[in-house]
């Protein structure tokens, strides 16, 4: 799962060199290859409820699609796969279709706060919802408001982290109240002993 051999064409290879950056990448070509995603892939993925996932169509088009769900709605099911429900939507269907024609996949997962992103290659598959039950019990996110309408598999292939720079923190508002959450208290610990200060003052 060498990024760096799996993305790098010779075409993009002859712009490094034109560009002075390829000696740098070659050596990225060069590291150990891994056996899957890693125990810090799956943590970041299974805490994901996100991503972006780019799908080739007929008219040999990209198409980049958002798609959301609750905080784990992405599972890792093994070391070289991944997967997620499919809920119903505007029902254009253009990255299943897509998928069903071109399996070729490429997923931006984003933690905006922390700066990072994870990129992944993959061959995705549809699978229906009554062909694996046991499948759609383990990936089903139960709890949260949904109509499913079938599974997608990634068969990852490579993956690779991307730098910090240029990505702007985003909080969700969760987020936001869990960081002013002790200010918050604070605030209102503040209020309730002056109220108390003041019905003490009033007594006397």
């Amino acid at each position: 799962m060498n990024f760096a051999k799996f993305a790098f064409t010779d075409g993009i290879k002859a712009l490094q060199q034109q560009y002075g950056s390829r000696d740098s990448y070659a050596r990225m070509e060069n590291r150990d290859d891994t056996d899957g995603l890693t125990e810090a892939e799956a943590d970041f993925i299974e805490q994901r409820d996100s991503f972006y996932m780019a799908s080739i169509g007929e008219n040999g088009y990209p198409y980049i699609q958002h798609r959301g769900g609750p905080a784990g709605f992405i599972k890792v099911i093994n070391a070289n796969t991944l997967g997620v429900v499919d809920f119903k939507g505007n029902k254009q269907y253009i990255s299943v279709g897509n998928v069903l024609t071109h399996h070729q996949v490429s997923l931006f997962l984003m933690d905006y706060p922390h700066k990072t992103r994870l990129k992944i290659y993959a061959d995705a598959r549809i699978v229906e919802l009554a062909d694996e039950p046991a499948l759609f019990k383990l990936l089903d996110p139960a709890d949260y408001k949904h109509t499913p309408e079938r599974m997608i598999l990634f068969d990852v292939k490579a993956f690779d982290w991307n730098c910090p720079q240029h990505i702007t923190p985003r909080y969700t508002e969760d987020e936001i109240k869990r960081a002013f959450a002790p200010q918050n208290e604070y605030v209102l610990k503040l209020e309730y002993e002056l109220e108390k200060l003041k019905k003490q003052l009033a007594g006397k």
